[in-house]
């Protein structure tokens, strides 16, 4: 508090017989050097000197005190009996020392250190009391700053982990006695990672605050937000009536951030998962609370995303499942256990089939069959979709070399590439290095993306892609329609083809919208030379519909599921028999 040197000189010279013991220079040399402020009284504890440090810190000069009592100074702050123990201890010890708060000239109330000692003559009476004090406000303002530090987020401003948890703990120690329900809901963005990992940290952190003032907006004065960490955020919705309150409120998040957001001249679109817990019902312990919202969140996102949904109990075996899916699938990738199944493109003007596309098979010893819809997003979300993904190109390029040995030779293999192993800056150097090792040229493959993937980070796409298409690569947008829907940007990108989503192509003969949007969007393609698929194809009349339109290819189990390579391998002899006795 008090600087000790400054603190101990003081101390010694006024403890000698009477201060008009020193001389005056001495006196003077003090009061104009020491940077804490000193006020002397005489017995009767009026004002008979003060140093210039006192001047600067009250604002008083000194004609402006002496004569006056300290009383000048008091804030208001404290009653009488603080001053009653203050005196009290000052008389039976010689000295008091603590915080006190005063009041400036200007009216402002400021903390400071205060020692305070008696001093004696050589009877033992008291001539003088001499008080010495620091102001404190400077480092009660780094205290404070310290502790918001502490306390909140740096970069949204709201609670953060630690802060959160110091709350709930008040609010569900004085929840105990009272029938208060409260709701607990876990935010995590969708899709958030990807937006970082693209677009850069800058724009993903401006994404954040935003989303952060979008939910403030909803939410009332007792409710409390934090951000939990990365891209989760926690809120408890406080003293609810019903669990609807918790529904309502999920359903405005959910409809809010799926509004685009407006970050550096960029339309950003992301969505949240949400999972919510109820207090005291799923449990009256935060941790508990918190980690049966984090179970339903990751449920909510397992089953679509943009979704929420409530802690039920058999969550608790699906973590169970959860905990064994990151560890087989850890095992799968270090034993190359993924096997590939293809479907076949067929032409729609000839007949023949003239590509297939690798989709990713997971059969284990302890989960069984592991849909793709289970195991690719929980992939995603872990990091370890890149390592899959590899996976999966090493053995495509396996199964070219077998299809070659059958003298398969003009079959294309269509690769789904994952958004996140595309932004990868070793991306093209990972996937070559795979070829050359199997001795497999580019041109027999095809590199599917998705809107959402070639839509971000528009520069370093374009230099990827361009650089894909000079080494061979034939080029494809898959499930176009569901994503940014603009034809505007494929000017800009080398592909080859373009893939209509599958849930257009189911109304296709049923609704007329569908059916205008499939149109232009073959035509528009055609404007750009390049060759459209249709994907998810079930019905003879949309086969019908589609090559009326002037579709290129067509892919679906009207022709074929996706099959094991031997067995597709026996299709395409069975059906090259068939066009040739058909001719």
């Amino acid at each position: 508090m008090v600087k000790n040197m400054e603190k101990i000189s003081i101390k010694k010279i006024i403890n000698q017989n009477t201060i008009s013991s020193y001389s005056d220079e001495l006196i003077q040399k003090v009061f104009e050097t020491i940077s804490e402020g000193i006020m002397i009284t005489d017995p009767k504890k009026k004002i008979i000197n003060v140093n210039p440090a006192f001047e600067f810190v009250t604002g008083y000069k000194k004609e402006e005190v002496v004569g006056h009592s300290p009383a000048i100074l008091q804030s208001g702050i404290h009653d009488s009996d603080f001053y009653k123990s203050m005196w009290n201890e000052l008389y039976s010890k010689g000295e008091w020392q603590g915080e006190i708060c005063n009041r400036r000239k200007t009216g402002d109330v400021y903390p400071e250190w205060l020692s305070i000692m008696e001093v004696r003559n050589e009877q033992g009476e008291v001539t003088n009391y001499c008080g010495v004090f620091s102001d404190l406000t400077e480092q009660k303002d780094v205290e404070d700053e310290l502790e918001k530090r502490a306390m909140t987020d740096s970069l949204t401003g709201v609670s953060n982990r630690f802060a959160y948890t110091e709350r709930m703990k008040v609010l569900l120690e004085s929840s105990s006695t009272r029938l208060y329900q409260h709701a607990v809901l876990f935010l995590d963005l969708d899709r958030f990672k990807q937006i970082n990992d693209t677009l850069g940290h800058a724009v993903g952190d401006n994404l954040l605050v935003e989303v952060v003032q979008r939910i403030q907006s909803l939410l009332k004065n007792k409710d409390i937000l934090a951000r939990y960490g990365g891209d989760e955020f926690v809120i408890t919705l406080t003293n609810i009536h019903h669990p609807r309150e918790a529904v309502h409120l999920a359903e405005m998040i959910i409809q809010l951030l799926e509004q685009p957001f407006k970050v550096e001249d960029q339309n950003l679109y992301v969505s949240t998962s949400i999972g919510i817990s109820i207090y005291p019902h799923d449990g009256d312990d935060t941790e508990v609370l918190l980690t049966k919202a984090d179970k339903a969140m990751y449920f909510a996102k397992q089953n679509g995303r943009g979704q929420f949904s409530f802690y039920f109990d058999e969550l608790q075996t699906d973590s169970k499942r959860v905990l064994l899916l990151d560890n087989e699938l850890r095992k799968a990738i270090e034993n190359d256990s993924f096997e590939l199944h293809y479907q076949p493109k067929v032409s729609v003007t000839t007949g023949a089939i003239v590509g297939v596309e690798a989709l990713v098979r997971w059969q284990n010893e302890k989960l069984g069959f592991v849909s793709p819809g289970e195991f690719i997003p929980y992939a995603e979300e872990t990091g370890l979709i890149i390592p899959i993904s590899e996976c999966i190109i090493n053995r495509a390029c396996q199964d070219y070399l077998k299809l070659k040995s059958k003298n398969i030779k003009n079959m294309p293999i269509a690769l789904n590439i994952s958004s996140i192993h595309f932004h990868q800056s070793n991306f093209i150097e990972s996937i070559m290095q795979i070829l050359e090792r199997n001795n497999c040229p580019a041109h027999y493959f095809e590199i599917e993306l998705t809107e959402r993937t070639v839509m971000n980070s528009e520069k370093e796409t374009i230099r990827k892609l361009v650089l894909l298409k000079q080494l061979g690569f034939k080029l494809s947008i898959d499930d176009f329609g569901t994503g940014y829907s603009s034809l505007s940007y494929l000017v800009q990108f080398p592909l080859n083809y373009l893939k209509i989503d599958r849930s257009f192509i189911q109304h296709i003969c049923s609704l007329d919208d569908k059916q205008a949007v499939v149109d232009a969007i073959i035509q528009m393609a055609h404007r750009l030379h390049m060759k459209v698929i249709a994907e998810g194809v079930e019905q003879r009349e949309q086969v019908q519909l589609l090559r009326k339109m002037g579709c290129d290819m067509i892919q679906g189990y009207y022709y074929s599921k996706p099959l094991p390579l031997d067995e597709f391998i026996e299709f395409l002899e069975f059906w090259e028999l068939e066009q040739l006795e058909g001719k």
